[in-house]
């Protein structure tokens, strides 16, 4: 019978590569350097070939060793997906799930969600990370993250996606900005004024200018911040008109500021939230289990604001 490698033995060369040192890749999995070596060495002659070049200070991965690093890590993975799969068949949205998600909807959408997902799914384990999408994207494909929350369209590689709601662009503006008076605002009109932008690396940017049908950077005036917070505290100083999502601005955005959000006369006019994860992924299921629900909060929330504002309008 030919010997094969055991799961343990990639999980140490996995974590010899990520420390580059097999002290330190021994502490972070939690053994001795002597059973990493040995597990390493062990490993090596399973195989037939030389893995590693041991040198004093940092450690060199051979050609084999690199392909069979790749090879290794979709071993994990695989692994990895064949326990997510089987848990999620015993009770769906269970265990632990690493969700992604853009930082120009994780402030804005997830309070309101995080709280109704905890009491329906009591025993989901949520580890949320926030980045710009492509860097998610790049998480997703290594296996460091299972799903992503993001705007689509989007650059997803092979990654399935499942559109879940519309998000509407506002063009935002100081109250006493002629702008403010019209009940929808024609992205012409913005052509022709000081334009606040995310930028570049935030998808925010390109769907914000895809829907105003702008060409970037052939734009005129463009200040560029790092968050839709400076952009709003930008505007509020007078330096120009920005184009916000409807969900920063239901969350309460705006407030304390002298800033007005009207709607774009565009059509298309919002972007497109959605939900990305591996194609072939064994918990495709819990996935459109967790879209649905995000769905239907929002759906909820939405209808909520929408009642709150017509009573206040009356």
């Amino acid at each position: 019978m030919i010997r094969q490698p055991t799961l343990r033995q990639l999980h140490y060369l996995d974590a010899l590569a990520r420390a580059g040192h097999f002290g330190r890749a021994a502490a972070a999995a939690n053994i001795t350097q002597s059973t990493l070596s040995a597990a390493i060495k062990d490993l090596e002659e399973t195989l037939g070939v030389a893995l590693v070049d041991r040198g004093k200070r940092r450690v060199v991965f051979t050609p084999a060793g690199q392909e069979v690093l790749k090879r290794g890590r979709r071993l994990l993975e695989d692994a990895d997906e064949l326990v997510a799969a089987a848990a999620a068949a015993r009770a769906p949205l269970s265990g632990l799930l690493r969700l992604g998600v853009i930082p120009t909807i994780g402030p804005f959408l997830l309070p309101k969600v995080l709280p109704r997902l905890r009491r329906a799914f009591p025993k989901l384990k949520l580890v949320l990370v926030e980045d710009q999408t492509a860097r998610i994207v790049d998480q997703l494909g290594t296996g460091a993250l299972d799903v992503l929350l993001l705007a689509l369209p989007c650059d997803c590689g092979t990654a399935e996606t499942m559109e879940l709601f519309e998000d509407e662009f506002l063009a935002t503006m100081p109250k006493a900005h002629a702008l403010a008076s019209e009940a929808e605002v024609p992205p012409a009109y913005l052509a022709e004024e000081p334009l606040l932008l995310l930028q570049e690396g935030h998808c925010l940017r390109s769907h914000a200018l895809s829907v105003c049908n702008f060409a970037d950077p052939a734009l005129g005036p463009v200040v560029e911040a790092t968050s839709l917070h400076t952009l709003v505290q930008m505007a509020d100083g007078g330096l120009g008109v920005t184009l916000l999502p409807r969900l920063a601005v239901d969350a309460g955005i705006l407030r304390g500021t002298n800033l007005a959000a009207r709607p774009l006369d565009a059509d298309p006019r919002s972007r497109t939230i959605g939900l990305a994860w591996r194609r072939g992924t064994g918990r495709r299921n819990d996935f459109e289990l967790l879209g649905r629900t995000v769905a239907e909060l929002q759906r909820e929330k939405s209808g909520s604001a929408i009642r709150k504002s017509q009573r206040s309008s009356q």
